[in-house]
């Protein structure tokens, strides 16, 4: 199942470019700041993955352990399909580290083309939980780049001055969508039952994928209604608001001084994310907002989240790019930037370039 294509901000400069030939084209290292405290029973490990997801190397580092897979944590789900470096921790009561090495452990489980490296650890009295890193820093290579350079290069300026839209990537929806297609069957199924929604702790983990995938096709829309209307990074009557780097959220009638905050990046105008909950936008933002909700391809994924109970939220509009920069080898480019917890760097890439072509 696919779901609408979402408007870009303006027409991309790069025409089309190859990416992820290789792991190392992108690459994602979790930004943490916890000043570990030496003690505790809570083994901090930071590890070098290729070709694995998260939820199955912490798997593999339970077994590595001898834990359960519940007394793991880490902060954020990284990509499979790239180098990455992140953090997990590992509940030890007894304070002893696993008495098997773990080059040998990782050997039997590695298949061609993976790769599983520890590369540091801290004893903490704290265990890791989602969210808790700052940042994502990316370094991207877009190879066989076609288009002007100097256009892009202009660009690449604008979106790293400017920001773009905060689109959640398509990876949230799963190969060709199936994750959309999973959440309908699933919505299908609960609303038409009489009986509360009560998952079986089994099955919380794929209800969580199909609620979060329905959301974000929501939202998605949302955002997009906005960036075809052109307002997408500006402030309009209703909105509300988030103070940039922080949950917080407010509304505010628009004045000169929010719209100097506005561009300036200092707040975003904010797109709900459904769920149990009255909108908090109004006026002419609730309006357009409205407009795209109340359409009947979304009717029965908003019926699902309500039953199972999923609370509204906001998230920004705009994603701001911080550290922006570039650099060409011959019709290669590469990227560096960092982006706020939660963000997508394909969300990035989407509205610089028209066609990204992957082979896998």
């Amino acid at each position: 199942m696919t779901y609408p294509a979402p408007h870009r901000p303006f027409a991309p400069a790069i025409i089309s470019a190859d990416f992820k030939t290789y792991p190392a084209d992108f690459i994602v290292k979790e930004l943490m700041d916890v000043d570990f405290s030496g003690q505790g029973e809570h083994l901090w490990v930071h590890v070098c993955k290729v070709g694995m997801n998260t939820a199955f190397v912490a798997k593999l580092l339970a077994n590595w352990a001898n834990i359960c897979i519940r007394d793991v944590g880490y902060s954020g789900l990284k990509d499979r399909h790239a180098q990455t470096y992140q953090w997990f921790s590992l509940r030890l009561p007894k304070r002893g580290l696993p008495t098997t090495d773990f080059d040998e452990f990782i050997k039997e489980y590695l298949k061609e083309g993976e790769c599983l490296t520890l590369i540091a650890h801290h004893w903490h009295d704290k265990k890791l939980h989602r969210g808790t890193h700052k940042a994502n820093a990316f370094t991207i290579t877009l190879r066989q780049v076609t288009g002007e350079v100097s256009a892009i290069n202009a660009q690449l300026a604008h979106v790293g001055q400017m920001g773009v839209p905060n689109y959640v990537g398509k990876q949230r929806f799963g190969h060709d969508g199936d994750n959309i297609h999973q959440a309908k069957v699933f919505f299908e199924k609960i609303c038409s039952s009489g009986k509360p929604y009560k998952p079986f702790k089994k099955d919380m983990d794929k209800h969580s994928l199909y609620v979060s995938s329905a959301r974000s096709m929501i939202f998605n829309a949302l955002v997009s209604k906005r960036v075809q209307l052109g307002c997408w990074d500006k402030a309009i009557s209703g909105d509300v608001f988030n103070l940039d780097g922080t949950g917080s959220i407010f509304c505010a009638d628009i004045d000169d001084e929010i719209i100097r905050r506005v561009a300036e990046q200092d707040i975003h105008p904010t797109a709900p994310l459904f769920g149990v909950g009255e909108l908090k936008n109004s006026d002419e933002s609730l309006r357009i907002y409205q407009s795209v909700l109340t359409q009947d391809e979304f009717e029965l994924f908003k019926n699902g989240l309500l039953k199972v109970g999923v609370k509204l939220t906001q998230r920004p509009l705009r994603l701001r790019i911080y550290h922006l920069d570039w650099q060409w080898s011959d019709n290669n480019l590469t990227l560096h930037f960092e982006l706020p917890t939660g963000s997508f760097a394909t969300s990035v890439l989407f509205a610089v370039c028209e066609h990204l072509i992957q082979n896998r």
